[in-house]
């Protein structure tokens, strides 16, 4: 037993021994070479090709007869090894045009490369190895008329798209790369990273590249959605909504989407607050499909984009936010009060009550939102806040407490209970009570909605920072009073208030919120010179304090958008960027000053 165990032993370690051999030439070959050792590297690999001719073994033989002054004998070499295999010719015929491009014999080295294409063009797999044996002697461009020539053998217009993509890219070949990208958008698993390849290339010169490509693809493939898709994309991510819609419209009509892509952009255009093409996308929808499924929320949300419009325009005109009221009448009498148009009872309640005065009209309409809503919790709770907030503007917070925690109490953990309680802290603040507000303020700041934790993380500060200076907190009353009334609409007894509080407490450390406050009720009321006068005494007295990059951005904003004054628009941001480096704004600031400079940016 003991015999056959060491016979057995003996075999293993023979076997192993043998196994060895058989690999340690390619061990110590590749040792040799990583180690410089290159004139034994040569001698290794010139036994491994004896037994096996593969393209790493091949090229590390080259490259270790160059470096060992034996470029003539890597030539006898690959000259003798074309007559011979055929079935590796192509790697010998590339090499030997690499060797004639080290030499300067451009020709030479063009008759070789092409040569090794042709023949690698038995098979689309030696078409891809040569194509990867270019690209690692450092041809891409040989590299790309491989595997152009592979595309053309497969006859499939997509094949290889990523590979010619790199590359095109690597020559500075850039039109081309982008034509690739497009390309590789028809195969619906590509998606992400075609967007995430053509992302790289907004926002620089290149960018108009993109756009130009598109419109190409489409007019060649007009029925090709991925390409409508892509020019879709761009147009969003620069912002263009009103080309996306065209775009998306065009689409629709063509292959008979329903609507229903229209509706989804609209929807993104309101949420980019793009009211007017907001406003657009639904009409659409309501006049192509008016049997269709989204007819009833398109219908409503065309009036509620132009009531964005209409809030959103400084002063508020009164007379706008009556025919809004008429046109959420009509469509109710058009398509009945059910679960698809309950919004526009909520709407017209809160036009009512916010703009018109009518706060008894507004508590009623919303009254019969509720019953009519009943099975719907959280359309429920919205409208209970609704109801709060026209309390509040009664001047009835009792109510509105009540309601507000009834919320919270439905919604614990949501968002909307969230914003119950940032409600209910807003109250107590209002009301003086500002111990109370801050603690509930507190518990906000860690709310999942940014927004909220935002707002929150303000009013605590506001608190905070003016209620330390004296004992009666006189001056942060008198602030909550003037902020209850701009929540009431109020806004010529808000700015009477503003200027008595603002001779009063000038040398307060609430001054400057004083300031930023009136010029905001200012904006409001369409006062621009007034705002701007406001927002300069701020950067100009409180350059360091808290509000002074708020300050400066919003100049910026009144220079753009409302006085179209480009110049001075710049100047503002410019100093938001190199004043306040660290702003919120810097991003936002910068790019609105590139597009007022004429940059391609978004």
């Amino acid at each position: 037993m003991l015999i056959r165990s060491k016979v057995i032993i003996a075999f293993l370690w023979l076997l192993s021994v043998g196994l060895a051999w058989g690999q340690g030439g390619g061990v110590l070959a590749e040792e040799y070479y990583k180690a410089g050792e290159f004139d034994k590297a040569a001698n290794e690999y010139a036994k491994l090709l004896k037994t096996e001719v593969t393209w790493e073994r091949l090229s590390r033989y080259v490259y270790s007869l160059q470096k060992s002054n034996k470029t003539d004998d890597a030539l006898k070499y690959l000259r003798k090894q074309q007559r011979s295999d055929d079935v590796n010719k192509a790697y010998y015929e590339l090499l030997t045009g690499q060797l004639a491009t080290q030499q300067g014999d451009t020709t030479l080295a063009k008759t070789q490369f092409t040569a090794a294409i042709q023949s690698s063009k038995a098979s689309l797999t030696k078409l891809e190895k040569i194509a990867t044996a270019f690209n690692d002697v450092a041809e891409a461009r040989w590299a790309i008329k491989a595997l152009e020539t592979a595309r053309e053998v497969s006859k499939a217009q997509t094949a290889y798209s990523e590979d010619l993509m790199t590359l095109y890219k690597a020559t500075g070949q850039t039109e081309k790369a982008i034509e690739e990208i497009i390309t590789t958008s028809k195969q619906a698993d590509k998606k992400e990273s075609v967007l995430a390849a053509l992302q790289g290339y907004l926002n620089t010169k290149e960018e108009p590249l993109v756009e130009k490509a598109l419109y190409t693809r489409i007019q060649q493939e007009p029925n090709e959605l991925a390409y409508n898709e892509l020019l879709i994309w761009f147009f969003v991510q620069k912002q263009k909504f009103s080309r996306a819609l065209l775009q998306e419209k065009a689409t629709d009509k063509r292959l008979k989407l329903n609507g229903s892509r229209v509706y989804d952009l609209g929807m993104l255009a309101m949420n980019n607050k793009e009211y007017k093409t907001a406003a657009e996308a639904f009409e659409y929808v309501t006049t192509t499909y008016p049997q269709g499924q989204l007819y009833p929320f398109a219908r409503r949300l065309v009036i509620n984009a132009r009531e964005e419009q209409v809030k959103n325009t400084y002063p508020v005109d009164k007379t706008e936010i009556r025919k809004l009221i008429g046109d959420y009448q009509r469509m109710l009498q058009e398509i009945g009060t059910n679960v698809k148009t309950l919004e526009a009872l909520r709407s017209t309640a809160n036009l009512y009550g916010n703009y018109l005065d009518s706060k008894d009209t507004a508590l009623t309409v919303l009254d019969l939102a509720i019953d009519l809503g009943k099975t719907d919790r959280n359309f429920v709770d919205r409208c209970k806040l609704d109801k709060g907030d026209i309390y509040l503007l009664k001047g009835e917070p009792w109510e509105s407490t009540l309601l507000y925690s009834q919320v919270e109490k439905s919604q614990k953990e949501e968002l909307l209970g969230y914003e119950a309680k940032l409600k209910n802290a807003k109250l107590q603040y209002y009301k003086g009570s500002f111990a109370v507000a801050k603690d509930l303020l507190d518990v906000l700041k860690l709310a999942t909605s940014r927004e909220i934790a935002n707002d929150a993380e303000q009013l605590s500060l506001l608190i905070v920072d003016n209620t330390g200076m004296d004992s009666t907190e006189a001056a942060m009353r008198e602030y909550a009073d003037i902020d209850l009334m701009l929540f009431q609409n109020k806004t010529d007894e808000a700015i009477a208030a503003l200027n008595k509080m603002w001779a009063k407490y000038s040398e307060h450390t609430i001054a400057d919120e004083v300031l930023w406050l009136r010029a905001n009720t200012y904006l409001k009321q369409g006062k621009n010179a007034e705002a701007l006068e406001d927002l300069k005494q701020i950067t100009a007295k409180y350059p360091n304090d808290i509000l002074g990059d708020d300050a400066m951005f919003t100049q910026g904003k009144i220079y753009e958008e409302r006085m179209k004054d480009k110049q001075a628009a710049m100047e503002a941001y410019q100093k938001v960027l190199t004043q306040y480096p660290g702003s919120i704004y810097g991003a936002e600031a910068r790019k609105r000053f590139r597009i007022l400079r004429g940059d391609t940016v978004n």
